[in-house]
């Protein structure tokens, strides 16, 4: 696939936009490939495995994991959550298993830490570990389903969860565990030193938040229709999992390293008719960091985002940081985003600790109203402070937009490639037929070349194609200010 586009892109004679139109006629064939969920017309009430309504004091995931074991035993089917408000601790999914929200139902996550306990096998933020069992967590299982109207929550806050993240806005006080006060570093350590993942054993000293829903190693997966808010971290974390797709999902959640879906090293992922409203990325493909993502060596790939709303959040559509894995093939059409804390709408991130090669990215008929920073942004230096053993330069390639209108940034394209001079690690990026308005300081590319805007309007004027010139003031974030 890769290779494809990349022949389409330097065939002679080809416009941008047939490259575009060449890619999306791709996207529809990696849509076919996609298996999709099936299950038998059989269901198991969580009410008749001892689930009880509206008893905070009594929760009742157990009665919900055994419906969930009867229902995969018997051949699969439904697990039907009722109309009614179910408090409720770990829930592990099974194969062949459709947990199925009706209208009115709601489950809520207890606050009690010690019901995630055993730890089991995840990864947080790119490096494998042993964790708290996330909300809703699956390993090893295929054909499995999340869908319905109801909402899952997972009730965090400031006074749960949300704290331990370590800042006083997310409600931290002195004497609280968090994870900026080790268990993040001690985790990254692990890591660097290539630790075996059965020694790394994160316990409720390391304050490391679960994931709401957390898919490790599965295939054919839904998630349709239901509300998700208030997870303890990221709320949509699926990883190494092949044939995704998440249509018409809800997600408002406002927490510390809130992503609302994060694909890592997945394979053939559909992500459309959903809402995101977040307090970090809204969208972030991933595919492990540093040592662990190379060590896997799982790229993401075949990831088709279409027809979604995103408000406030970091991103929009991101790819990083954690991205030692790689990358390749993102279709991204018919989306609107807008929130004044929206800060970017499509975003790369990496350094040199993670590298990765991400290449194959395209992006068409996408409305915005405004974002706070860039329209598209190429950060090669975020968290450029990072320690490692040795560098990895990382490579973003063949990245094209078309028919992009914003209303209001203070960017239009900013590039943060590395500052090197013999070679370029950004090289093959476009934009055309596309007006961004209300742009405060225009666009800025530093460490690229064969960078096109064409048909590019930037306050009404047309913006000059740019090889490598311009810089933008960063921080020791790679951030611009």
């Amino acid at each position: 696939m890769a290779a494809v586009l990349c022949v389409v892109f330097a065939a002679a004679g080809h416009a941008k936009g047939d490259v575009i139109s060449e890619a999306f006629k791709e996207a529809r064939r990696i849509e076919k490939q996609i298996r999709t969920t099936s299950f038998r017309s059989q269901d198991f009430n969580i009410l008749d495995f001892g689930a009880v309504a509206d008893r905070p004091d009594q929760p009742c995931h157990e009665a919900v994991n055994r419906a969930i074991v009867q229902c995969s035993l018997a051949g699969g089917g439904r697990v039907v959550v009722p109309a009614g408000t179910f408090y409720v601790g770990p829930i592990t999914m099974k194969s062949n298993v459709n947990l199925y929200l009706a209208e009115g139902a709601s489950l809520r996550f207890v606050e009690n830490k010690d019901l995630y306990l055993p730890q089991v096998l995840t990864r947080w933020e790119g490096v494998d570990c042993y964790n708290y069992h996330p909300l809703i967590y699956a390993y090893g299982e295929t054909n499995i389903a999340i869908t319905g109207k109801g909402t899952i929550d997972g009730q965090a806050s400031n006074t749960n969860w949300w704290n331990m993240n370590g800042s006083t806005r997310y409600g931290w006080t002195p004497g609280q565990v968090s994870q900026s006060q080790g268990g993040r570093s001690k985790l990254l350590a692990f890591g660097e030193n290539k630790t075996p993942v059965s020694e790394r054993i994160m316990g409720p000293q390391d304050a490391l938040r679960a994931q709401l829903i957390h898919f490790n190693s599965c295939n054919t997966v839904l998630i349709e229709g239901v509300q998700l808010r208030n997870s303890p971290f990221w709320v949509i974390h699926p990883l190494l999992c092949e044939n995704l797709i998440v249509r018409g999902v809800r997600i408002e959640c406002h927490d510390p390293n809130g992503d609302g879906c994060d694909p890592e090293s997945c394979r053939n992922v559909l992500i459309e008719n959903c809402y995101f409203d977040t307090g970090d990325d809204c969208i972030a493909i991933k595919s492990g960091r540093n040592n662990d993502g190379r060590r896997w060596n799982v790229p993401s790939e075949n990831i088709i985002v279409r027809n979604c709303e995103m408000k406030d959040g970091h991103g929009g559509v991101v790819i990083g940081s954690e991205i030692s894995g790689g990358f390749r093939n993102l279709f991204v059409e018919n989306c609107v985003m807008d929130s004044p804390n929206l800060e970017r709408v499509i975003r790369i991130k990496t350094n040199t600790c993670r590298g990765g090669i991400i290449e194959n990215i395209f992006v068409r008929d996408v409305t915005v109203g405004q974002c706070k920073e860039a329209v598209l942004k190429i950060n090669l230096l975020y968290e450029s402070n990072e320690n490692c053993q040795r560098d990895f330069p990382p490579t973003v390639r063949n990245v094209h937009m078309q028919r992009v209108t914003s209303q209001q940034s203070r960017y239009g394209v900013l590039i943060a490639g590395l500052d090197k001079t013999d070679d370029y690690n950004v090289y093959d990026i476009s934009v055309e037929d596309s007006s961004f308005d209300k742009v405060e300081r225009g666009n800025s590319v530093a460490g690229a070349t064969r960078v096109v805007f064409k048909n590019l309007l930037i306050n009404g004027s047309p913006a000059d194609t740019a090889e490598g010139s311009g810089s933008a003031v960063l921080n020791n974030w790679g951030e611009a200010q």
